[in-house]
């Protein structure tokens, strides 16, 4: 079975092709050199972005797989959550291609598309186990219970973890994606040198929080420590607080997988933390962490029950994936 999968969940137009789960094609077209010189992302120049790219994307993407349009089996688009606008341009994309080929469509939900992108490389899993999703417009941490279930323990309460090292980042003079930007500099710098809590370490729950984290990250400029110290206290406290929720989630759940997916998967410091713990980790593989097309592909792959056709849902900017 051939798939096409398209998100445009935010300022990157990602189109894939997976067959029988495996992908084929991954086509991503970034925006961060347009989106730069405003330190995130603009919706409406999200938008207009995607329109002038996907028709070339998908192109290139039936070209690598070495197939044409009409030996599509299905065709699968993100349909939430994400920015209204640049959401609808591949949804209303994927419809309108899926409709002239008379081909199923698939609605996927973007967070899936994340959870199955991790496990590309790893298709024996089975749950339950943890999944992290850490991105810039995301925190959350699910059990896993079943295939298609799943249950929401942990969010952030304020700023998602991809977020806030934007935001530090730009507060420091540094470029945008501020987290690849951040683990640089930390390279340089003495973590121990800058005093910065770890958020909500008392706590019993399942939460997160970076905007104090964020704060103090300001106020320790303003005081004038060094860039790179600041930078490695930062990402030390927020990979601490990542992995000490985690850890929290391990005891109660007793699950000994966890599955860690999104932007932030990236970050070498929060998994050379993660491998210190007994737990199996499970990581999507090179260009399936940031957003992508083939990681909608693979979502519709393992959810689609071969019924029904999804033309008449409408794309959704806020959209739990808990059931």
């Amino acid at each position: 079975m051939w798939i096409l999968g398209i998100d445009t969940s935010c300022d990157d137009t990602g189109v894939g092709i997976a067959r029988d789960g495996r992908v084929v094609s991954n086509r991503v077209a970034s925006q961060t050199l347009l989106h730069a010189q405003y330190g995130g992302v603009v919706p409406e120049l999200a938008s207009r972005e995607h329109t002038q790219v996907i028709d070339g994307l998908v192109e290139l993407a039936l070209e690598d797989a070495g197939i044409s349009l009409r030996e599509l089996d299905v065709v699968a688009a993100t349909k939430g959550p994400g920015l209204i606008g640049a959401l609808l341009v591949g949804y209303t994309y994927g419809k309108g291609l899926a409709f002239a080929l008379d081909k199923p469509f698939v609605a996927v939900h973007h967070l899936e598309g994340h959870i199955y992108a991790a496990l590309a490389e790893h298709p024996q899993v089975e749950p339950p186990f943890l999944a992290l999703i850490a991105s810039g417009g995301h925190t959350h941490l699910f059990e896993v219970q079943g295939w298609g279930q799943y249950k929401l323990i942990g969010a952030t309460l304020d700023d998602a973890a991809g977020e806030a090292f934007d935001k530090v980042a730009r507060l420091l003079g540094l470029g945008y994606p501020g987290g690849p930007e951040i683990e640089r500099l930390a390279r340089e710098g003495n973590p121990e040198a800058v005093g910065l809590g770890v958020p909500l370490k008392d706590q019993s729950a399942f939460a997160f929080s970076f905007s104090g984290l964020k704060t103090a990250a300001a106020r320790a400029i303003e005081k004038g420590f060094r860039r790179a110290d600041i930078a490695a206290a930062f990402q030390g406290v927020a990979v601490e607080h990542l992995a000490s929720v985690i850890a929290r989630a391990v005891k109660a759940t007793g699950y000994s997988t966890l599955l860690v997916a999104g932007g932030v998967a990236q970050n070498r410091a929060l998994r050379e933390r993660l491998e210190d713990t007994n737990l199996r980790l499970l990581f999507p593989p090179k260009g399936l962490a940031t957003d992508n097309g083939a990681m909608i592909a693979l979502a519709a792959w393992r959810t689609w029950n071969g019924q029904g056709n999804a033309l008449n849902i409408p794309a959704q900017p806020y959209l739990p994936l808990a059931t």
